[in-house]
């Protein structure tokens, strides 16, 4: 169960179900060599209290987090009504069991088929680092009973 500290209206449970079944790209952000902030998005599994996604190994993203492990994420619909979960977490870097995590991302935002993606995604996983990013704080909102349409 996630312990990062949380404001908004959702509960633990609620923030965890929503990771699981929002399949949209997380927007990861992270702080430059130069001190300006990098946002990139990414493809991401919610997974024993961890948001993990994936980046080229020699990705700028990759080399920020190195040198700056913290960051902040955000996952978010793009359609009314506007609910979310965003936050601030350490991101650890990790070379081991490519394959498995890069098959969990692809078969989440494009299915269990084997495309020529996937197959040259897990070709080249060594060419791959996983980003596991434990959160420390949590924000959520939810606008549904604003934006719901009344009769």
């Amino acid at each position: 169960m996630l312990q990062p500290h949380l404001s908004g209206p959702w509960s633990v449970s609620q923030i965890e179900s929503y990771l699981n079944a929002k399949a949209v790209p997380l927007k990861l952000s992270v702080i430059s060599s130069g001190g300006w902030p990098v946002i990139v998005s990414l493809w991401f599994v919610f997974d024993e209290n961890r948001i993990i996604c994936a980046s080229r190994k020699n990705s700028k993203i990759i080399t920020f987090l190195k040198n700056n492990p913290r960051c902040a994420f955000e996952v978010s619909g793009e359609a009314p009504p506007y609910s979310g979960v965003r936050g601030q977490g350490i991101a650890k870097l990790i070379d081991k069991d490519r394959d498995g995590i890069l098959e969990r991302l692809h078969d989440r935002f494009l299915g269990r088929q084997d495309t020529p993606f996937k197959q040259w995604l897990l070709r080249n996983s060594e060419n791959e680092t996983i980003i596991s990013i434990a959160p420390k704080r949590l924000m959520t909102w939810d606008y549904s009973a604003r934006m719901t349409k009344s009769d």
